[in-house]
């Protein structure tokens, strides 16, 4: 991937077309997104909202998105509905794999399944008897994440919910089979919560290769306010050891507040974005009837440093057509 300075949001900065945007892209609750490309389709899946248990859009141009309904099979008997969280999808032989976070039956708190479909619009339906993922003892497992790396090799990333036991939380990562359906090896603990500004939690990871390097992109602090923001750290090989970037890359303003449960993409002429949800100031949390509405920005680099000036929420110019997703 060609390195990108400070994006030039200037008339003459994108010659795909002249088109503007302004977030939010996907109004209404849409919170932890994930957008997947697929022959030209972006899809997008969010965590559960008003009884959908993995609410689905579809976009051609990541800006203006149509809602397609529950991409969710029946849950498995482990898992309870109306706490399915944080959806991520991998292209596997014959499908896709998604991993999503559920609330475990037997123990009352959040684990991670995965689950298959031949289709991007599902249903995409989990046949184990237990969980992926549950760690248990460390509060249980949230936010799958799952990346292919240039020679092929898979991982899933994670965060065990520490904080349901005022614990600590870590992100975690693990080998993960060709067909994504078995974790392979030991699980490694990668970052802790340990920056002033992260306070209780470091959660939703999200890894990018670029240029032989890997960022790691994680969100911290408590979602249902402004303290949470986006983290940044730097790693030679998918597995760590990561630094973490000073302070967060993405904050609140006086426009939006607590952007998190972020990913990225790069359009057709380079631009890298990061999608993310965030509230609308004045509606900060779901008990002012607020929605963590879902949002693009783009992202430029300063040699390793990733930089995104602010969450906007004035007009913007779009994504060039064409999308694909970032890689090496």
């Amino acid at each position: 991937m060609t390195t990108l300075r400070a994006p030039d949001l200037t008339l003459t900065s994108l010659t795909v077309g002249a088109n503007l945007y302004c977030n939010p892209v996907a109004p209404g609750d849409f919170p932890d997104p994930f957008v997947l490309e697929h022959e030209g389709v972006y899809y997008a899946y969010a965590t559960n909202y008003k009884g959908v248990d993995l609410p689905v859009r579809t976009s051609t141009d990541l800006v203006n998105w149509e809602f397609r309904g529950n991409a969710m099979g029946t849950l498995p008997k482990w898992a309870r509905r109306g706490f399915t969280w944080a959806p991520d999808i991998m292209k596997v032989a014959g499908g896709f794999m998604l991993y999503y976070t559920a609330r475990h039956r037997k123990s009352g708190l959040q684990v991670i399944g995965a689950a298959f479909s031949k289709s991007p619009l599902g249903p995409f339906e989990d046949t184990c008897a237990e969980p992926l993922i549950s760690q248990i003892p460390l509060g249980g497992a949230i936010d799958a994440h799952a990346f292919e790396d240039a020679d092929g090799k898979r991982y899933l990333y994670w965060k065990n919910d520490g904080n349901a036991l005022r614990q600590k939380t870590w992100l975690w990562v693990q080998r993960l089979s060709d067909n994504g359906r078995q974790l392979l090896g030991a699980p490694k603990k990668l970052l802790v919560n340990d920056q002033p500004w992260e306070r209780h939690l470091i959660e939703a990871p999200f890894v990018l290769r670029r240029d032989g390097k890997y960022h790691l992109f994680y969100s911290a602090a408590h979602y249902g306010d402004s303290t949470y923001g986006v983290g940044h750290a730097i790693a030679d090989a998918p597995t760590g050891p990561f630094v973490k970037t000073d302070g967060p890359i993405l904050r609140s303003t006086r426009d939006v507040a607590g952007p998190g449960g972020q990913g990225l993409l790069t359009d057709a002429l380079g631009q890298t974005w990061m999608y993310y949800h965030a509230w609308t100031p004045g509606k900060i949390g779901y008990e002012r009837k607020g929605e963590r509405s879902m949002r693009i920005d783009p992202l430029s680099w300063e040699g390793d440093r990733p930089v995104v000036l602010r969450p906007s929420a004035t007009p913007k110019f779009s994504p060039a057509t064409s999308m694909e997703f970032a890689a090496d």
